[in-house]
Parts: C-alpha cells; sequence; structure tokens
C-alpha cells in the first residue's frame, strides 16, 4: 500500500520516514512544460524531476534507501510512479495526493495553479 499525504503532512510524513545521511525526495513526475509553469521550492529535500516515461530508464538515478514523496498535477500519475517505485524495492514511498494543485492550495499560493 501507498502512503497518501498531503502537501501540508509532507514534512511530517518525511520526518517520520528519515534515512540517516540521506535527503529525502520529492520526485516531480510532470513533464517539462509543466515543470516550468509550477514547481516546488526545496525545504528540507530534494527535488528531481523526471517524467513519468522516463522513471524506468533513469530509476538509477534515485536510491532506494531515501524516502521519496511522488508529485505530479493532481496525483495519479505521480500514484502509478509510486506503485512501480514499492515495485522496484523502493521501501519509503508516498504520493503526493493533489499533487502540485493541491500544495498551491496547502502550502505555497504563490505556486501556480493550472
Amino acid at each position: 500500500m501507498i502512503d497518501q499525504v498531503r502537501p501540508s503532512q509532507l514534512a511530517a510524513w518525511f520526518q517520520s520516514h528519515a534515512a540517516a545521511g540521506r535527503p529525502a525526495v520529492v520526485l516531480d513526475v510532470r513533464e517539462p512544460g509543466e515543470v516550468a509553469i509550477a514547481g516546488v521550492r526545496p525545504d528540507g529535500f530534494t527535488v528531481v524531476a523526471m517524467p513519468m516515461g522516463l522513471v524506468p530508464v533513469r530509476l538509477h538515478e534515485l536510491d532506494p534507501a531515501q524516502p521519496v514523496a511522488v508529485l505530479c498535477h493532481h496525483g495519479a500519475r505521480s500514484q502509478r510512479v509510486a506503485l512501480f517505485l514499492q515495485q522496484e524495492g523502493f521501501g519509503q514511498v508516498a504520493n503526493i495526493a493533489g499533487g502540485i494543485e493541491l500544495w498551491s492550495h496547502e502550502v505555497d499560493p504563490a505556486v501556480p495553479r493550472y
């Protein structure tokens, strides 16, 4: 089962899944054009932009020991990627429920909605 974490709960989820010496990651699986419109500012975590279709071929760039929270526009693509990561042996994976849209409402209203 994949944890469903609202943007406002992300810091607490990362804290509860802290891995010694390994920074938490927000994996943004939106397309480059979407990321250019609206992005997440790192705040105690690293942001990795990797379009959903490239995750299988770029999987080696991620550390399975890191906590990874996956982000997309509304939460559907990120859920699919989170399930894929879990199947590939990533032990600490969450879907950011509501995606960048809810992020704009709950965390940072300066993030444009599209």
